[in-house]
């Protein structure tokens, strides 16, 4: 999968955990390195970044945070999934109990530019397929002086249904999982976690036990009627 090799300001972001130098990721980093000299790419950028970090507005690593939010809209414009490689996962504190969700970054993800268009995001997966397009792969297509085509093109005909219709996936996240929320004429399902529930009137999303809960402590008792 590639393009011609013409092409304007090709630029390549490399994110990889720390040190930089660790097998295997020191080969795919020499490999980009040895593409910026002999003129594949026009610019490398490295960047490094941890295993994990916090979801929540307080992380320290707010940067990391946006370019997962950045990767995941590319992805969704494609009806494909940058989940794997990264993963979201509940960590609990055996000291206070308290739960948190982290975000587990991938060894190494690749953004590729063409000017100040983002046209690709290394690796990612097709779910209908379950194929991969790996970091390797897009690795050796940069090699050759082309650039890697994502799996889907924007705005495939396979791409989930956005029309607005029954059982069309909607813009907010599940409140567990961060996933993609169904929208089944009122009652939303995560395909990720399972989660299901309703929207409360103040727009809130709440599980479907609450929400029927809600529901009767708001019926009046049959003395007030």
């Amino acid at each position: 999968m590639q393009r011609d090799t013409d092409h304007t300001d090709r630029t390549v972001v490399c994110h990889v955990r720390a040190p930089l130098l660790l097998e295997p990721i020191d080969e795919q980093i020499e490999t980009l390195q040895a593409c910026e000299t002999e003129g594949a790419i026009d610019d490398l950028l490295l960047r490094s970044w941890p295993k994990e970090v916090s979801l929540s507005d307080e992380s320290p690593h707010r940067e990391v945070l946006e370019n997962y939010e950045r990767f995941r809209g590319w992805a969704a414009d494609r009806g494909v999934s940058v989940r794997p490689p990264f993963r979201e996962r509940e960590t609990t504190s055996q000291v206070t109990g308290e739960t948190r969700e982290r975000l587990v970054t991938p060894l190494l993800c690749l953004e590729v530019y063409e000017g100040d268009d983002l046209i690709g995001v290394f690796p990612h997966t097709d779910e209908r397929t379950e194929e991969t397009y790996t970091t390797d792969e897009a690795i050796a297509t940069l090699r050759t002086g082309a650039v890697p085509t994502p799996l889907e093109p924007v705005d495939d005909e396979s791409a989930p249904d956005t029309d607005g219709g029954p059982d069309a996936p909607i813009s907010d996240p599940c409140p567990d999982c961060g996933g993609e929320l169904i929208d089944g004429q009122g009652l939303f399902a995560c395909g990720d976690c399972g989660w299901v529930g309703r929207m409360t009137d103040s727009g809130r999303y709440v599980a479907e036990a609450a929400a029927s809960e809600a529901t009767a402590e708001r019926q009046p008792s049959p003395q007030s009627r």
